[in-house]
């Protein structure tokens, strides 16, 4: 039989293949890694036990457990003056806002809190508090399930710059989340802001800040007392507080 080109070359590309085939399933598993990467026998991550039911993160630093504001004083100084009833910290009228005794800088922080069910008033009057880090970026506490405000001042917003992605309020008087991943800012030696703070929030379980840039400030220490708002235009409406703890990261 007379073998044409047109027989040949489809015999050779499959026959070509077979052994290609046959070369790479031979080669040991260590010819196929990357000789370029290296393994990280070095880094071994710390060992922390993670949240479940009634418990926290091994290395939680607690802030608030429903016992007292030993953790917390006022931001002009002496005791904090929120009433602690019934495992809850209430941002009562003319309570004054609070302030860590200790100082933090990069972190993970988890917030619970609450407005009033039976809440009055529109706008920034409907249970206006705000987390505040570094006591310079402040994450807004506000009821935004009902009540209506400008963008970037509702629930979840890191005030004045960056709306929430989505609105992931629960009804009046229910209790919700903030889970809170904060970097901070970075700077040079004449005081100028190198690499901007940055924070990533979940309202509810539910993203609504994503690794967003916050604008930086001149002459900040590395780290700062994480605040509490008493908003001064709030007497009817206060906020609620429980179960609070940070990460240092």
């Amino acid at each position: 039989m007379r073998i044409t080109k047109e027989y040949l070359l489809p015999m050779l590309t499959v026959t070509l293949l077979i052994i290609s085939i046959n070369l790479f399933a031979q080669k040991p598993d260590k010819e196929q890694q990357n000789p370029a990467t290296p393994e990280k026998s070095d880094t071994i991550p710390k060992k922390v036990f993670p949240e479940g039911t009634g418990t926290l993160p091994s290395d939680a630093i607690v802030l608030f457990n429903g016992d007292n504001l030993n953790a917390w004083e006022d931001i002009k100084g002496g005791k904090a003056r929120w009433p602690v009833v019934g495992e809850i910290a209430t941002d009562a009228a003319d309570s004054g806002s609070v302030r860590t005794k200790r100082a933090f800088g990069d972190c993970q922080l988890h917030v619970e809190w609450r407005t009033a069910s039976d809440i009055i008033g529109e706008g920034q009057r409907r249970g206006n508090s705000g987390i505040i880090l570094q006591g310079r970026y402040e994450i807004q506490v506000l009821e935004s399930f009902e009540g209506k405000t400008y963008s970037n001042g509702q629930a979840g917003a890191v005030y004045k710059e960056h709306p929430p992605m989505v609105n992931a309020s629960k009804k009046p008087g229910e209790w919700q989340t903030y889970d809170i991943i904060f970097t901070g800012p970075r700077f040079n030696e004449q005081g100028k802001v190198v690499i901007p703070a940055r924070v990533t929030v979940l309202h509810n379980g539910v993203l609504i800040q994503n690794n967003a840039e916050i604008r930086g400030y001149s002459n900040l220490n590395l780290k700062a007392p994480l605040m509490i708002q008493n908003h001064s235009n709030e007497h009817k409406n206060p906020v609620q507080y429980r179960n609070i703890w940070i990460r240092e990261l």
